[in-house]
Formats: structure tokens, C-alpha cells, sequence
């Protein structure tokens, strides 16, 4: 995969955050080591973004993660006719999920209670210490976004935040913010994809070396 030098190098934009890119796969990866959870939010593009960092961390992304092969001789014990063909179609994942993924929890949440409230009920809900947030705001101060954090912190689960240039509220809750070169939303978005698919490689890097 390119290093971080070369990332910026394609994206100027980018420059200026190098360090805390680094910094945030270097806490995800210490998340996924003691076996915790990986989970995003976000509003708009940045929710079909949360779903998007989702899909490159629960299967393969640059390389195929096949199954060990402690696993593939369990699947030949229990199930001889058909093992090959569930090892050969499965792949290995870290676990990640989408909060804004569950919509009946959260349409009910929003007209029950308060829709600004429903990552944070999401969250508080799953959440566990050594977990990780992924809050992605182009402004960095989406209300839902914003209070999913606050609530995050308070249970012992790090925010890494995704935002535009500007300073904004996720500044005082976030363990690591990329704050990407720009402000106009559609231009913010457009750099926070090589970020988070920067992360996924150098996150599945770790894991599957081959």
C-alpha cells in the first residue's frame, strides 16, 4: 500500500493532517488487537460514508483474507460435501458497524425521544470500553454527531472525528480529529474517502499480511 507521503501527495488537501491519518490507524489498529469494535456515524454523504468504511473492514479490501486453515479443517469435519465452497467464499473481517445502519431503532428513537439523540442512544447502547467512534461531519458539529461523541467519551469509547478545515465542536471530544483541507461540504467529503480507504489498507495491512 502507498505510504502516508504518498497520500498527501495526491492530495494536498491533505498535508496537513498526515499525522493525525497515522495517528488514527494507529488507534484503530490498538482497538482491533485487544478485540473490540469499530463503529461510524455520520449524516448524509458522510452516512453513506460510515457504511462505506464499514464494507472495506468486514471483508477483503486490498488483499482476499481467506480463512485460516484451523477453520477451513473444522468446516471439513462438520459439514465434508459443501467445505470447500464455504471456505472458498468466505472472507475475514474486523468488526464494524454502521450506527445509522439500524433504522427502526433509530426512526423510532428520532420521533419518540430526540432525533439529535439517536447515535448517542446507539452508541451508549453498543458501545464498550477500548471501543472506537468514527464521527464524520463536514462541519464537525453535527448535533447527532456531536452528542454521539460526548456520550461516546463518557463510556470509555475513543473518537476519532472526520471533518472539513474549519475548528468545530468535535475539537474538545475527539482523541484524534482529521480536520481535511476545505469547507465546502461536497469538497470536505471528497477528501475524507482516500483518508478512511487509507486506514482500511494500512488497518488490513496489520492484520493480513498475506
Amino acid at each position: 500500500m502507498e505510504t502516508i507521503k504518498e497520500l498527501t501527495a495526491r492530495y494536498p488537501g491533505l498535508s496537513g493532517c498526515a499525522a493525525a491519518v497515522e495517528n488514527a490507524a494507529n488507534l484503530i489498529i490498538d482497538c482491533y488487537k485487544n478485540g473490540h469494535v469499530l463503529y461510524t456515524c455520520g449524516n448524509g454523504g458522510s452516512a453513506a460514508d460510515s457504511d462505506h468504511i464499514v464494507g472495506e473492514l468486514m471483508k477483503g479490501f486490498l488483499k482476499k483474507r481467506p480463512v485460516d486453515v484451523d477453520f477451513r479443517a473444522k468446516l471439513a469435519e462438520a459439514y465434508p460435501d459443501q467445505a470447500d465452497f464455504l471456505a472458498d467464499n468466505l472472507q475475514c473481517g474486523l468488526p464494524a458497524v454502521s450506527l445509522h445502519s439500524q433504522s427502526a431503532l433509530l426512526t423510532a428513537f428520532a420521533n419518540d425521544v430526540d432525533a439529535s439523540m439517536m447515535y448517542a442512544q446507539n452508541i451508549f447502547a453498543l458501545g464498550k470500553p477500548g471501543d472506537i467512534l468514527i464521527a464524520i461531519s463536514t462541519s464537525g458539529n453535527s448535533k447527532n454527531v456531536v452528542n454521539a461523541a460526548k456520550i461516546a467519551k463518557m463510556i470509555g469509547v475513543k473518537v476519532i472525528a472526520l471533518t472539513g478545515a474549519k475548528p468545530c465542536a468535535l475539537d474538545a471530544l475527539a482523541d484524534c480529529i482529521i480536520h481535511v483541507g476545505d469547507t465546502e461540504t461536497y469538497r470536505v467529503q471528497e477528501l475524507h474517502l482516500p483518508v478512511y480507504h487509507w486506514l482500511c489498507a494500512r488497518v488490513e495491512e496489520e492484520f493480513y499480511k498475506e
